[in-house]
Formats: C-alpha cells, structure tokens, sequence
C-alpha cells in the first residue's frame, strides 16, 4: 500500500517550487550517497539508534558509509526535508543498494534473517 502523499493538484501553484525545493541539497547528497554506497546510514550526533545501527554492521562485517546532520539541537529543519522525502521518521534511516530498510531494529531483523547478506551478495 501506497504512503499518502499530497498530489502537485493540491498544492497552490505560488508555493509549489517552494515545496519541491525545501532543502533539496540535503535530499540531494543522500539520494547520491545511496545509489554510491552499498550500505549507507544517516544519523545525527547523541541519538544512539545511529551509533546501535552502525555497531550491528561493524559487529556482522559489513562496510558502511555514515552520512550525520546535526544533532537534537541543530540541523532539525534539514533532517525534516530527509524524513519527508524518506517517509521514514526516525533516525537512523539505513539504505541498502538504495533501497530504505529503516532503522537500526530493521537492520538488526535482517541481519539475524540473513536478508542483508542477501541483499548485498
């Protein structure tokens, strides 16, 4: 099932290129991040779910690229264009060959699964 996502029809036309462009640049380097790295995870400084994130892979021997923005006090504007792009509204938000699998529980299920091995053979 889809996310619900307001359509460009239900946006005024004076504030769409305002919407579409809300910290671009961030989305920007994630997207290319993403797509260059087999396994990505973007956090922020003092929240731990980035740090259990990047430990579970260290632990599994799994190379990672870490991406941080800011931290509980700073940087929130632009870590908010990231989850509306993302949909996910947590961090950290791990990515694998591109593909979102969520956060640091998510990568501890699949790694216990075996699906992360999988997905990067």
């Amino acid at each position: 099932m889809p996310r619900p996502i307001l359509d460009e029809d239900h946006i005024h036309p004076a504030v769409r290129e305002r919407v579409a462009r809300y910290h671009h640049a961030i989305v920007d380097e994630v997207r290319a991040a993403a797509e260059r790295h087999p396994v990505l995870v973007v956090g922020m400084r003092w929240n731990p779910w980035p740090r259990r994130a990047r430990g579970l892979l260290d632990a599994a021997g799994i190379a990672h690229q870490y991406l941080e923005y800011g931290s509980y006090l700073g940087e929130w504007r632009r870590r908010s264009a990231l989850k509306m792009w993302s949909g996910w509204p947590t961090f950290p938000m791990v990515f694998v060959k591109g593909v979102l699998v969520g956060g640091a529980q998510d990568v501890q299920r699949l790694l216990e699964s075996g699906e992360l091995q999988r997905m990067l053979a």
